[in-house]
């Protein structure tokens, strides 16, 4: 019987999988680790995401006549490759930081003995908790975090189903040549940028595709996560008055920001948002019509009557009371349904097995609830058909402005805010 580094035996698991079928038993559960902030300063985020997840393995447990039209696994009654196991999520509460990422993934690995982990939102606290796992031999799935290093440790375990930071850098400068193109100043381009993981490799990123396409960064601002008073930054923001600027700001930093914007009565021509904060549900909620014009990038958008991502989205607003699907919760959806679809395959709970399935993926673009065009994994474990899209706020809600074939409406600029 194989015994794994993290100390327990997994032919025991498969054996009481098997012994359950024998005695006319439904099959055990198998249980995935999902780590998110489910308190602090993202936790609106965090809760969003675990919802969306909750959606999904009920589609994976009980069935979707409609999505299983398109996906095998919304046909109901468990993992098929796993005798009917149900699908379990284990949700851990990372407190948004990364210390409590990485305690919450050895936890589970050790206490809750999953199959796998998925999470972590923060890239930060991704860095962290998938370090733990690469240790114990425990796949990683990651359906949201962009910080360029993740899939640069030369780690065996971990996969990103996300779109990238040098992806986003290429969007942004291509749809701002576009708009130079089309008569708008784009000469002086600030940026604004917390200072963890994910705000520091993003701005980065940024700078350098910005530097290759001749776009010209004249103020760079990093400011400390988490802020309580974000009026200096944008009064030197006033000051300098860019053409163009870009937020890289969780969502408690992302409400500030706009707050003060209005209050100091300064905004520019143009004006960008790197996601995470300024898509999070509780900022669109409270603050949407506050950054009317906002650009942002997104993966997702509801999609045609009977599509994935649209039935996947009457199906999340019918579990929230209403709220439709925004990019995060939807890239972690994603991310949950790509590691099932590696469980089904892999008909096991070993968790080499479970990589090697997860090696192995290749979904098509019709089975998305993101707007990808699949999901394979490189080498490095990162999903090479991952793709973004160029939103706009538009009366409190989020619409396709680019590419052209993806759009579902026009750009208009200036920047228009309160």
């Amino acid at each position: 019987m194989k015994t794994t580094r993290r100390g327990f035996s997994t032919g025991a698991a498969i054996t009481a999988l098997g012994l359950a079928k024998g005695a006319g038993a439904q099959a055990a559960a198998v249980k995935i680790g999902v780590i998110y902030p489910l308190s602090g300063n993202s936790a609106s985020a965090g809760n969003y995401s675990k919802q969306a997840i909750e959606v999904g393995a009920d589609v994976i447990n009980n069935g979707n006549a409609d999505l299983a039209k398109i996906m095998p696994l919304a046909k109901g009654g468990g993992l098929s490759g796993l005798g009917g196991a149900k699908i379990q999520p284990i949700f851990a509460d990372n407190q948004g930081t990364p210390a409590a990422g990485q305690n919450q993934a050895l936890r589970l690995i050790s206490e809750e003995k999953v199959a796998a982990l998925i999470g972590a939102y923060q890239s930060g606290i991704t860095v962290t908790a998938s370090a733990i796992a690469e240790r114990h031999g425990i796949p990683f799935v990651n359906g949201e975090s962009v910080a360029a290093n993740l899939t640069e440790r030369g780690f065996k375990w971990f996969f990103r189903v996300t779109p990238v930071a040098i992806d986003f850098a290429r969007a942004y400068s291509e749809f701002l040549r576009e708009q130079k193109a089309a008569g708008q100043k784009v000469g002086s381009i600030a940026l604004v940028h917390e200072n963890t993981e994910y705000g520091n490799s993003v701005g980065s990123v940024i700078g350098e595709q910005f530097a290759k396409d001749g776009l010209s960064i004249t103020q760079k601002i990093a400011y400390s996560a988490n802020s309580s008073d974000v009026q200096p930054q944008v009064l030197q923001l006033k000051e300098k008055n860019p053409d163009v600027l870009i937020f890289i700001s969780y969502t408690s930093d992302a409400i500030l920001y706009a707050k003060t914007m209005k209050e100091v009565n300064w905004k520019p021509s143009i004006m960008i948002a790197d996601n995470a904060g300024f898509n999070d549900p509780a900022f669109v909620k409270s603050l949407g019509t506050t950054v009317e014009g906002l650009v942002n990038r997104s993966t997702f958008a509801g999609g045609k009557p009977g599509s994935v991502p649209a039935l996947f989205n009457e199906l999340y607003k019918k579990k929230t009371g209403g709220d439709d699907l925004d990019d995060v919760s939807a890239r972690g959806l994603q991310g949950f349904l790509v590691l099932a679809d590696a469980l089904n395959r892999a008909g096991s709970t070993d968790p080499a097995k479970i990589r090697d399935a997860l090696k192995a993926t290749d979904l098509p673009a019709e089975q998305m609830v993101t707007g990808y065009d699949g999901v394979k994994f490189d080498d490095k474990g990162q999903n090479v058909k991952a793709s973004t899209l160029v939103t706009q706020m538009r009366g409190g809600k989020y619409v396709a402005i680019w590419p052209k074939a993806r759009a579902t409406d026009q750009v208009i600029l200036p920047y228009k805010g309160w």
